[in-house]
């Protein structure tokens, strides 16, 4: 199966079913990210933009949410403010602090030798993260910035939870546990909507501080898997070269392959070619179930997920 290899960066959204949208900036070169499927922006009734119109999903409640890492990695942890006004993600304040506060994207050093390795640094990126989610108005939308792969997946994972939160109208600042090692127990989680007939449903099995077990799949109200579904995988396959049988089989195994790397990470796992929007989907999902698995909490995560009229 041919497989094309993440970039590596530091150490990941509308809503993971999602499409991917392009924001066109010279230093965003993940090409396979460009789908001709629409972001998720809400229809705006004095707008005179067309616009994809919703046909299921929370609206987002007007107000500011706040998410934070706990710990800090290389000196620095996450902290992350978004806004939304008239239903609409108005601001994003993302960044990366130390101890006193002051920002990665300040660091001359830091700048300077991520600049050398990767061909971009925390102030050229961080800026990018957050206007592509201003503009895309989703997650999934938020394009990965080439050399900062990482941080662009982690970026992407909080603010599909800053999203969900919007969602609820829950203004509590969400805490990550970054870093803290893995609770055993089952974790999991679950769409509301379906999309073309199917929804995600997503559970990891935690064992003596590893993974053990990874069961992504799509399914529809029959609980009848795509995997499954001879028609949509003939179909993909004859346009994409692979279909859900493979690519769902290959995302599970994979995933625990990464995590139990002597350096475990989502970022480990190689894009399935053919199938990227849903591997980008599956990423998202699977870093929020990785926080869950920090917290040891075990309560299953049900996303009310957007999903666009065809």
């Amino acid at each position: 199966m041919k497989m094309t290899k993440l970039v590596k960066g530091f150490t990941v959204v509308a809503l993971a079913t999602l499409v991917l949208a392009a924001c066109g900036s010279d230093k965003k070169a993940d090409d396979t990210k460009k789908s001709a499927e629409s972001s998720a922006v809400e229809k705006s009734s004095d707008s005179s933009e067309a616009v994809a119109e919703k046909e299921a999903g929370g609206d987002l409640k007007d107000g500011t949410y706040k998410l934070e890492e706990k710990n800090e990695a290389n000196g620095y942890r996450a902290v992350f403010e978004m806004t939304v006004k008239d239903g609409k993600i108005t601001e994003s304040k993302y960044d990366n602090i130390n101890a006193d506060g002051k920002s990665k994207k300040d660091d001359a050093d830091y700048e300077k030798s991520m600049k050398e390795k990767s061909g971009v640094g925390p102030a050229e990126y961080i800026k990018e993260l957050n206007a592509s989610l201003v503009k895309a108005q989703s997650a999934s939308g938020v394009e990965v910035v080439t050399g900062a792969t990482n941080s662009s997946q982690s970026f992407q994972n909080y603010a599909q939870q800053l999203i969900q939160a919007a969602q609820a109208g829950d203004t509590k600042t969400i805490e990550i546990d970054n870093g803290a090692d893995l609770k055993d127990g089952t974790y999991s989680l679950k769409e509301k909507n379906n999309s073309n007939g199917y929804h995600t449903q997503f559970s990891i099995v935690v064992k003596d501080g590893k993974i053990t077990e990874s069961k992504y799949d799509n399914v529809n109200d029959e609980g009848k898997s795509k995997a499954d579904d001879a028609d949509y995988n003939k179909n993909m396959k004859d346009k994409a070269g692979i279909g859900p049988k493979e690519y769902i089989a290959t995302f599970n195994e994979e995933f625990v392959k990464a995590m139990n790397d002597e350096k475990p990470g989502v970022g480990n796992m190689d894009v399935v070619t053919g199938a990227t929007h849903s591997f980008h989907s599956f990423v998202i999902y699977a870093e929020q179930l990785i926080n869950a698995a920090e917290k040891g909490d075990t309560n299953e995560i049900v996303v009310d997920n957007i999903v666009l009229k065809n």
